[in-house]
């Protein structure tokens, strides 16, 4: 009886165990500190600085997209960057009846596939998902258009964002 009661905990102790270890890979944690990279959206976020980012790409319907399909390159502008736009432009693309200029801006932003910074330094275009393309200088520093690249290679599960200074506009 003792034998059989000491058997039935070991097998619970394991179980739990087990379902705790399955629990923390679905949260994305892999134990000793490390986590699977979220994706685009979710690492926008998560870094605190691309509030109106997530908001235009709510707005613009694009959340879901760069959430679940890939990989793409997201020259991803700041808060600040938005902020320097005309006074009331961001407000004026937020409006669900400017939904299409949103996206046509937003995916201006995106390019497919995973171009890490050493990649983009080879570059002097990308073609975006807008279907425009964006010029690259490596001139002084590395610039999008004519947005500072300032913080490269943020890794997503979906893709890579390099962070520029300002809102790029295409044609």
């Amino acid at each position: 009886m003792k034998r059989t009661k000491t058997n039935i905990l070991t097998i619970i102790t394991v179980l739990l165990i087990g379902a705790s270890l399955v629990g923390s890979v679905y949260a994305g944690n892999y134990g000793y500190g490390h986590k699977r990279p979220s994706d685009i959206v979710h690492t926008a976020i998560g870094a605190g600085s691309f509030n109106t980012l997530v908001a235009a790409l709510q707005a613009a319907d694009l959340t879901e997209t760069l959430m679940t399909s890939g990989p793409y390159t997201v020259f991803a502008p700041t808060d600040e960057a938005f902020a320097q736009l005309p006074e009331g432009t961001l407000a004026d693309l937020l409006k669900p009846e400017n939904k299409a200029k949103l996206q046509k801006i937003l995916t201006y932003h995106v390019v497919s596939g995973t171009l890490m910074a050493a990649d983009v330094t080879k570059l002097n275009s990308a073609k975006t998902l807008e279907g425009q393309m964006i010029t690259i200088d490596t001139s002084d520093g590395v610039k999008v258009d004519d947005a500072n690249v300032v913080k490269t290679d943020i890794l997503a599960s979906n893709g890579v964002i390099h962070v520029i200074d300002r809102v790029i506009i295409p044609n």
